[in-house]
């Protein structure tokens, strides 16, 4: 006999975006009673309901977090729910627990959907399901790839972020004017960048920094 399970969901909030439908998502019981109805029918076995008052928007939740658990542990075989706003709070969440199901050889009942995996036509549902699922994923991987080309044809190898600019001066006066007295600030006043900057075009190009003649400049 498959071991079947119901996850029911009531919202925090006082009132419901269906109208009409504000009795059942308010009242687990409403929920629950067509679900065992339907378990009943399939000739299945409720081992267990789970539940959670939460907002749609959380996508972790207690009941939500122990069905995906017990279900890893193969204690279940189906899982019915009201309807699909009760079991995830986005396509992508619903796309990732179907998927996982599928997986795990977990058949998926939406009582208001009138989805049944357990079907013939229901398991069309899951190859529906499967291929969304990895089209998401073919245009994650291609914008990544565009991303890393982006970051290359302007200078980085690795993909990461150019960050900032290089700075723009004249490198190769930087020797002269060390060696004309002028220290780290007053060169990089001249050449329009700061005192690190130059200091480090000096050391890329010299293999020793000359001594400053200012007093109270540092020399290095």
């Amino acid at each position: 006999m498959k071991r079947a399970v119901i996850y029911l969901r009531v919202s925090t909030s006082s009132r419901s975006k269906h109208g009409d439908k504000l009795t059942y998502d308010q009242d687990p019981a409403m929920q629950e009673a067509p679900l065992r109805e339907l378990i009943t029918q399939r000739g299945w076995e409720l081992v267990k309901v789970y539940s959670d008052r939460a907002s749609g928007a959380r996508e972790s939740r207690p009941g939500l977090n122990q069905l995906l658990a017990d279900a890893r542990r193969g204690q279940l075989d189906a899982v019915c729910v009201w309807r699909f706003d009760r079991f995830a709070r986005s396509v992508r969440q619903l796309l990732t627990a179907l998927e996982e199901f599928h997986s795990l050889g977990i058949d998926f009942v939406s009582h208001q959907e009138a989805v049944d995996t357990s079907t013939p036509m229901g398991k069309v549902v899951f190859t529906i399901i499967g291929a969304v699922a990895e089209l998401e994923r073919s245009v994650i991987r291609e914008r990544v790839i565009a991303g890393l080309d982006h970051a290359r044809l302007r200078g980085t190898k690795s993909g990461r972020p150019v960050g900032r600019p290089r700075v723009v001066f004249r490198r190769d006066m930087v020797g002269q004017l060390r060696q004309g007295g002028l220290s780290w600030s007053q060169i990089a006043r001249e050449l329009g960048a700061s005192p690190t900057s130059v200091r480090r075009a000096f050391e890329a190009g010299s293999v020793s920094a000359e001594p400053c003649q200012n007093p109270g400049e540092e020399a290095a």
